[in-house]
């Protein structure tokens, strides 16, 4: 079974329609907001929105919502250990994107049924007082078979350094939000 993978994702918290429809065409966007209640009819508008702009879009850490509004996937993250994914539930093209730090993570989302597993932060962030580099990046990045993203302290300074790392594109929180098209475009060139 073939899956076209997304090679760049974003992270966002609320529907800002021009702030969306002003990104690359080939960001794929993960809906992640944990410190309210999910709006259904928030999700539906930002499903619309994505079909029409043939956008793929995922939902975190909510199976039954991303199953229920026939999203694209869902996203597992780390601290997510107990979720199991049952293939035969899901439609064919469903896609489960989750996050790992360490080598344990790892095996915990391959165990979890995962496609793609997000590898952070490769670079230096504020939440996080440790973070990969590219040589423990690429270390970790072997012990799975899983595609790898790469996410966290992602700039214009070291978009070049993922030519570097094993992985099958990047993930942003911050980052897409000052990058333009045209760094974008060359990116998606330079990994075809």
């Amino acid at each position: 079974m073939h899956k076209k993978l997304p090679k760049i994702y974003h992270y966002i918290d609320k529907f800002n329609y021009n702030y969306i429809k002003a990104l690359h065409k080939d960001i794929a966007l993960i809906f992640r907001n944990y410190h309210k209640k999910i709006d259904e009819n928030l999700i539906k508008k930002i499903k619309l929105f994505c079909v029409k702009n043939k956008r793929k879009l995922f939902i975190s850490n909510n199976l039954n919502l991303a199953l229920k509004h026939n999203l694209n996937g869902v996203y597992i993250p780390s601290f997510n250990k107990n979720l199991k994914i049952n293939r035969a539930n899901l439609k064919k093209n469903f896609i489960v994107l989750s996050s790992a730090h360490n080598i344990k993570e790892i095996r915990e989302k391959e165990k979890q049924n995962v496609d793609v597993i997000f590898l952070s932060p490769l670079f230096k962030v504020k939440k996080y007082k440790n973070y990969l580099n590219l040589n423990k990046f690429n270390f970790l990045s072997k012990f799975t078979k899983k595609k790898i993203i790469a996410l966290g302290g992602i700039s214009q300074k070291n978009i070049n350094k993922l030519r570097l790392v094993n992985c099958d594109g990047f993930a942003s929180i911050s980052f897409i939000k000052v990058l333009n098209k045209k760094c974008i475009v060359s990116y998606l060139l330079k990994t075809k």
